[in-house]
């Protein structure tokens, strides 16, 4: 495929959305209802840090399932169909079948200690579910994604490539997505995890990422030239959210929320982080097993630091700070180095 050069914005984005979908889930400690989707609860709640929390919560799984159908955008230029399911299944299925049989099972025990339940083991999916949806998502879309790479320099090719940075092909995204929330009829637009709602949204921004790169400058030059109204907007339509619907909101105006927000992210991402560094290499690889495994120090920080008789506010911070140590050290120490655990976590061996 004709776009080969390397977008480092895209990579830049990922590791910030796991970055964020970390803080999340430890944001999810301090609230009221934390323990009924399985988290260990702290018996103080922040409330109030639960409103930046609400703005992330329309994009962040949206953004990283777009980001995946870019990476398969640029995975394909060097790649038949054969290769390309060799290389996802090692880079996605076997960590997926490893954190639900081995990783999982072990921040369960974490949580059936800290509230006195019986030990059983228990494989489970829980953060990891969008991992099998990736490989899923590769299976049924192959087909169309190496036919559009057959006909990318054909009149077909060359138009679908143009529609996509014109405000049409920004709408028939925004439109897709509303359409989903109204087909669907979720509870709530944030619900994505093990929903048809998180497959379906997770299926469109699958395909509409891998688009947005064979779309190759058409898109970004829109996007980059719009970025301010796309941000402006997203400000609009939150705020709205908050202040005029105290956050209880139809799911369609969340989906069209979730676009101008990814839509600005893109934006602002093309112009300021495509841009290569040492950082960036070190964490672009550290990112994926550091997710698998944060559910992990996420519950032992919660296991040793809730009952202590400290601030709620220092908790959070000692539990943000245990998680991050906690990750990076084992990452560190362990994975990175020990040659048969890196394909476990989705990384090459060296």
């Amino acid at each position: 495929m004709a776009n080969s050069i390397r977008r480092y914005d895209i990579d830049w984005l990922r590791v910030i959305a796991i970055g964020l979908l970390l803080i999340y889930h430890i944001a999810i400690v301090f609230q009221p209802w934390g323990v009924f989707i399985g988290f260990i609860q702290s018996n103080e709640p922040i409330i109030s840090i639960w409103v930046p929390m609400t703005m992330l919560n329309v994009w962040r799984i949206p953004l990283l399932f777009f980001v995946s159908g870019m990476g398969v955008c640029f995975a394909i230029k060097k790649r038949n169909w054969k290769q390309l399911f060799t290389e996802r299944a090692k880079r996605i299925l076997i960590p997926f079948i490893v954190g639900i049989v081995l990783i999982v099972p072990i921040h369960i025990l974490i949580w059936q200690a800290y509230y006195n339940q019986v030990f059983t083991f228990s494989p489970n999916r829980s953060h990891l579910w969008f991992l099998g949806n990736i490989f899923i998502y590769v299976i049924i879309l192959s087909p169309l994604f190496f036919y559009l790479k057959r006909i990318e320099s054909s009149l077909i090719g060359e138009k679908i490539k143009k529609l996509f940075g014109t405000p049409f092909g920004f709408l028939i995204i925004l439109g897709c997505f509303v359409i989903e929330t109204l087909i669907i009829k979720m509870e709530s637009f944030e619900m994505y995890a093990m929903t048809t709602h998180g497959f379906v949204i997770g299926f469109l921004a699958f395909l509409f990422g891998f688009i947005l790169i064979y779309s190759e400058t058409y898109f970004w030059k829109a996007v980059l030239k719009w970025k301010w109204i796309f941000l402006l907007t997203a400000i609009l339509l939150f705020s709205m959210r908050l202040f005029y619907f105290e956050l209880v909101v139809v799911n369609y105006l969340k989906a069209i929320e979730s676009c101008f927000w990814i839509f600005s992210i893109f934006g602002f991402g093309f112009n300021y982080l495509n841009k290569s560094s040492k950082t960036l290499s070190y964490l672009s690889e550290a990112a994926y097993p550091i997710y698998i495994i944060h559910m992990i120090f996420l519950y032992l920080g919660s296991y040793f630091i809730l009952p202590l008789n400290i601030s709620t506010i220092l908790k959070f911070i000692l539990i943000v700070v245990f998680t991050g140590v906690g990750c990076f050290a084992f990452y560190e120490l362990l994975i990175k180095r020990i040659k048969f655990l890196r394909p476990l976590f989705g990384l090459k061996l060296k």
